[in-house]
């Protein structure tokens, strides 16, 4: 018979994407993988073709044992700071699993407020498979939330630039001004929300 301490921990990663976009919410994923997932290729989302990430994230959400996304939106992003705001979206996206990680392995090297078992492993996404996953579903989850603004808003550009401080959103952006889901604590936006709001005067 196998008792509690014989098992083997269930263990999640979880991870952001998101901090540093003018517009949108910061998204976290969190991913149990069972040990025979079979996926080939799973690695830290940046250094993934778009393409390769969306079959990846398709997988993973098959195969894993269990997966999750949490979110906080602009507002909160401007109530908290953009720190506070990943925790949370990484607290959120945790406590939504639909199985209770024994331990959970958090990118970075900071710590969500939470009562979970947890490390905090900087570059984690390049050292563990679960984060690794967590910042694939992440990446793809944010990407989709752009590319649906994208059509709603097309002049902005953000399937292209998926709304990180780049010359031609800067550019754009002090031109049409900030729409409200941009984070207006963020300088960028502030100043063009100023600009915005002299030219109407």
């Amino acid at each position: 018979m196998q008792h509690d301490n014989d098992r083997i921990r269930i263990i999640a990663g979880t991870d952001e994407v998101g901090r540093g976009p003018l517009v949108g919410d910061v998204v976290a994923a969190a991913v149990i993988l069972p040990l025979s997932h079979g996926i080939e290729g799973i690695k830290d989302s940046k250094k993934l073709s778009e393409k390769r990430r969306e079959l990846l994230a398709s997988k993973i959400k098959q195969r894993a044992s269990a997966w999750a996304i949490g979110r906080a939106n602009p507002s909160e992003i401007d109530a908290l700071n953009i720190l506070h705001a990943s925790m949370l979206a990484m607290n959120r996206a945790v406590s939504a699993l639909s199985v209770r990680p024994d331990h959970v392995l958090v990118d970075g090297n900071r710590l969500p407020d939470w009562d979970f078992s947890a490390e905090a492993v900087v570059k984690g996404d390049s050292l563990y498979e679960q984060i690794a996953a967590a910042s694939i579903i992440a990446k793809v989850e944010r990407d989709n939330d752009m590319k649906e603004l994208d059509v709603v808003y097309p002049d902005y550009g953000f399937a292209n630039h998926k709304g990180y401080p780049t010359p031609k959103h800067l550019t754009i952006l002090s031109r049409l001004g900030p729409l409200p889901m941009y984070r207006s604590s963020f300088k960028p936006v502030k100043n063009a929300a100023s600009i915005a709001h002299k030219e109407t005067k």
